[in-house]
């Protein structure tokens, strides 16, 4: 049974159910931090109220769940005669839920508790079979969002290379060069396809991987997540936002650089300032017991007090988003770090990415990710941030 303040046990409690059900393949952050197991087609999970953990697979999964996963309690889709099942049934989403059905019923379970996002046939079907489905917020997300010492090394090694990759995109716009106002290296248009390519490379090479890398420039870094493919301007604001995940250990990290090749003018350097400014008192306010929204309003009040906009007023362009949120298994998890006034505790790893965004000008993002510790914050992030970026030659 996985240790926790926030038991599933009582999770079970406050819900009146007698277990908890997850279904979920490689996707499913849930699954995986219960199981510490992978698959591509959809598994089981149930833990049941006196502890009892049970891991339902199908049939040629069995010798890499005795090998891979933390639970030993295993069944598979042949214990409860799935292929018959297809034969009578005619249709083979009907044959699992009916396994599923006699699985809760030999764990003596007539009460279940799932999580909002479980799939509505199932629980239809349950429902129809006698049970009560009982939909509850996923107890593993709370759990999930104080990280254990192996968790805390995954998320570091993701971390390194990330700013690998980062690394390896900031050398190529300092090494381009300007002719009309766009970048080029080595006589070739520098585009940010370019620069999403060799971030995908590098994070490759140390076994990682990303699949909505932001890179951005001009213009488009006026909304948050807009995205530059075609070329790169010189004088204008880049912003690099990587956030990649360890395709063995499956952790995310997360960081964002926001650079300039060439000159910047007054009013978007005022702006870098404004945001590294934002991002260093919120830094130096994490630690335990410090309400998240307490943070976010800090960086509120400092871009407000220099005439800057925030979406507390309304406003659809200046600081538009959050100052952060919880990094783990998934890239946006507990505890967010913005108006929800949580606590954090910890073990909790966060990021704190204060931004501004206005059209006609641009956008400035900078980001690092951090580890609540039991004195204040753990920094992850150990590349500098440099924005006007000088030619080495």
């Amino acid at each position: 049974m996985i240790e926790s303040d926030f038991s599933i046990k009582k999770a079970l409690e406050e819900a009146g159910t007698d277990a908890y059900l997850i279904t979920g393949n490689i996707h499913n952050a849930d699954i995986y931090y219960a199981t510490r197991f992978l698959a591509s087609d959809d598994f089981i999970y149930l833990q049941t109220g006196i502890g009892k953990e049970v891991i339902f697979i199908s049939e040629m999964e069995r010798g890499r769940a005795e090998i891979e996963s933390r639970v030993s309690n295993i069944k598979t889709t042949q214990d409860f005669g799935y292929r018959e099942k297809i034969t009578e049934k005619k249709d083979a989403t009907i044959a699992y839920a009916a396994c599923v059905s006699e699985l809760l019923l030999e764990e003596n379970v007539k009460k279940v508790a799932v999580s909002y996002d479980f799939p509505v046939f199932y629980s239809n079907y349950l429902t129809e079979a006698g049970f009560t489905v009982v939909p509850v917020k996923s107890p593993f997300r709370k759990m999930r969002c104080v990280k254990r010492p192996e968790e805390i090394e995954a998320i570091k090694h993701t971390q390194m290379a990330g700013e690998k990759a980062m690394e390896a995109a900031i050398a190529l716009i300092t090494e381009a060069e300007e002719r009309d106002g766009i970048l080029y290296l080595e006589g070739q248009v520098l585009t940010g396809a370019k620069v999403n390519s060799v971030i995908d490379h590098t994070l490759l090479d140390f076994g990682c991987e990303a699949e909505e890398t932001i890179v951005s420039c001009g213009m488009d870094t006026a909304n948050p997540h807009g995205t530059t493919d075609g070329p790169l301007r010189a004088n204008a604001p880049i912003i690099l936002d990587i956030f990649p995940r360890s395709k063995k250990q499956r952790y995310f990290a997360d960081m964002t650089r926001t650079v300039l090749r060439g000159e910047a003018s007054e009013e978007i350097k005022a702006i870098y300032e404004t945001v590294f400014e934002a991002q260093k008192k919120a830094l130096g306010m994490v630690k335990p017991g410090v309400s998240a929204s307490e943070i976010h309003s800090t960086v509120c009040d400092l871009f407000e007090a220099r005439g800057y906009h925030t979406y507390r007023s309304g406003a659809t362009a200046g600081f538009t988003h959050s100052t952060g949120h919880g990094v783990g298994l998934d890239i946006h998890e507990l505890p967010g770090v913005g108006e929800n006034g949580v606590l954090l505790e910890a073990g909790n790893v966060i990021t704190i990415e204060p931004g501004l965004y206005y059209p006609g000008i641009g956008g400035v993002r900078l980001e690092d990710m951090v580890l609540v510790t039991e004195t204040g914050c753990e920094n992850f992030t150990g590349l500098e941030k440099k924005f006007v970026l000088k030619s080495v030659i």
